[in-house]
């Protein structure tokens, strides 16, 4: 299914999952709205809104950069709102902007545990409410939320229940819009990659050697993808895996996805045990 006349909504995709799936809904013709804070360079981390604008234009995509802090209301209704002005609508909104903070609660001090709720719960519910009635009028909208499933063992709520928190509120605010969504037909599901990907959180964030145990970007943009180019409710309210989805559409080689091509141990992600 072309993406032609489509556009996507990106939040935090100067980099890393989000200019992958930028770059993936491009080549299918996409319109994209790269919506992130950096819109200058960084000493450190490669990439800014105009920078991956670029890069979907050079691959037959239509470009709008903007820069957005998902925290402010005002300036992500305005982006919705430029949106809308420059192609006419809004089909699909990712909700990728995310904060990790990989601390226990007696190691998280108030103003940490904010950043990370403001930017992952909060952010995807103004977002998405900022977004719904213009994906009302789209003929095949979809929300998609970059959070895991609400794994509830012990081993998942004990080592930084305040990042917990924050993902299992994007995931459950993803799963009720689904019911809220369903009867206008705007899907609603989560989507978790099975192993670590290789970005700039794990790389600076978590462990620069986890990057051999990690899989590209690639994955979960082409999951993205799949799910985008389903024309019905059928992934609706669903906390769906990249691996998953891809086996489900008939995908068999993921050794394309490696970030090292030798590597061969890979980290499952957080709240996956299976």
């Amino acid at each position: 299914m072309s993406l032609s006349n489509q556009t996507i909504f990106i939040t935090g995709s100067s980099r890393g999952i989000g200019r992958e799936m930028a770059l993936t809904c491009a080549k299918q013709g996409a319109n994209v709205v790269i919506a992130a804070k950096s819109s200058d360079p960084h000493p450190k981390l490669p990439g800014t809104i105009h920078t991956v604008a670029a890069e979907v234009e050079a691959l037959g995509g239509k470009a709008l950069a903007l820069q957005l802090d998902v925290r402010n209301e005002d300036k992500v209704q305005a982006a919705m709102e430029q949106t809308v002005e420059a192609f006419g609508g809004i089909d699909v909104l990712i909700n990728n902007a995310s904060a990790i903070a990989l601390t226990p609660l007696q190691d998280t001090d108030v103003k940490k545990f904010d950043l990370i709720h403001s930017i992952n719960t909060r952010g995807t519910l103004v977002c998405s409410k900022a977004a719904i009635p213009y994906l009302k009028n789209s003929q095949n909208a979809h929300i998609i939320t970059l959070s895991p499933p609400m794994n509830m063992a012990k081993h998942w709520l004990k080592p930084f229940i305040p990042y917990t928190l924050s993902k299992y509120g994007m995931t459950l605010l993803t799963l009720g819009l689904a019911e809220e969504l369903r009867v206008d037909g705007i899907s609603a599901s989560t989507l978790w990659p099975q192993t670590a990907i290789a970005t700039a959180a794990v790389q600076y964030a978590l462990d620069a050697n986890l990057m051999k145990k990690s899989r590209t970007p690639l994955i979960m943009a082409e999951a993205a993808l799949a799910i985008i180019q389903t024309d019905d409710l059928s992934y609706s309210g669903q906390t769906l895996i990249d691996e998953s989805v891809l086996r489900s559409k008939g995908v068999t080689d993921f050794d394309v996805y490696l970030f090292d091509p030798a590597s061969k141990e890979l980290m499952r992600d957080l709240y996956l045990d299976q």
